[in-house]
């Protein structure tokens, strides 16, 4: 029973010091995604060192769509660098000759990995952990620009309704990700909602049950910018189109 009991208390230790280490997450990026407009070289990220006494080493990568790091058809640089405390600095990812080879009337997705290795400790027995972040990053050929002033993309997308399953349609050349649903403007968001990422050109299917979502669904959409507009659907039979909710004053 002793032992038992040692073991608890070692592992809520362990439990309370991760908790505590996630909490404080030294090195942050400045956005949530990254847009790699197609008629770009390449891009900088702005990195900060929010920990005013020590300095941590920001080490980045890029994955492919299936979670295996890639050298091309970019890269990033510098793979390391060391940031002062309380110091800001930039990562580059730069674009190579393959981005040519790459489709030219959609978007790619790729994922920028972002890790803050923090200096050793001198102290016995201290936990120490690399955090990770991880945002998408999506390739935009130059072929595909938005124009100007256009109305965001995400409203071309409908919903047709199968039974008890709404599936999503983008006829878009972009990717449009779905992060809540709810059954009516105003309402509450639905629980359990799970995330949906649907590839340009392609369907995907809601795991909400279409009667959660009722007759009138509304879902939100991650724009470029890290924003988080809704879209209203108006069903007729069984495929709904959108419309843009708009933002209260």
């Amino acid at each position: 029973m002793k032992y038992h009991w040692a073991f608890l208390l070692r592992t809520s230790t362990l439990m309370y010091a991760l908790s505590l280490t996630q909490s404080y997450a030294a090195v942050s990026l400045d956005r949530t995604r990254v847009i790699f407009d197609g008629d770009k070289k390449s891009i900088s990220l702005s990195i900060n060192n929010e920990n005013k006494k020590l300095p941590y080493l920001a080490q980045g990568w890029l994955e492919d769509a299936q979670g295996n790091k890639i050298q091309s058809p970019m890269t990033v640089l510098p793979p390391v660098q060391r940031i002062e405390p309380g110091a800001k600095s930039q990562i580059k990812i730069q674009s190579l000759p393959a981005t040519a080879q790459l489709a030219q009337d959609r978007e790619t997705v790729y994922y920028f990995s972002l890790r803050e290795i923090p200096p050793r400790s001198n102290k016995p027995n201290t936990l120490q952990l690399a955090l990770q972040t991880r945002i998408k990053l999506f390739y935009r050929p130059q072929a595909i620009a938005p124009k100007r002033n256009a109305a965001p993309w995400q409203e071309q997308i409908t919903l047709s309704r199968s039974g008890d399953v709404y599936k999503v349609n983008n006829p878009t050349p972009y990717y449009v990700t779905l992060v809540e649903g709810r059954n009516a403007v105003g309402g509450q968001a639905i629980n359990g909602f799970e995330t949906l990422m649907i590839a340009p050109k392609s369907e995907g299917v809601l795991k909400t049950s279409a009667s959660a979502l009722g007759n009138q669904p509304v879902l939100t959409y991650i724009n470029d910018y890290g924003g988080r507009p809704q879209l209203k659907f108006t069903c007729n039979g069984s495929k709904c189109t959108a419309s843009p909710v708009k933002a209260k004053a």
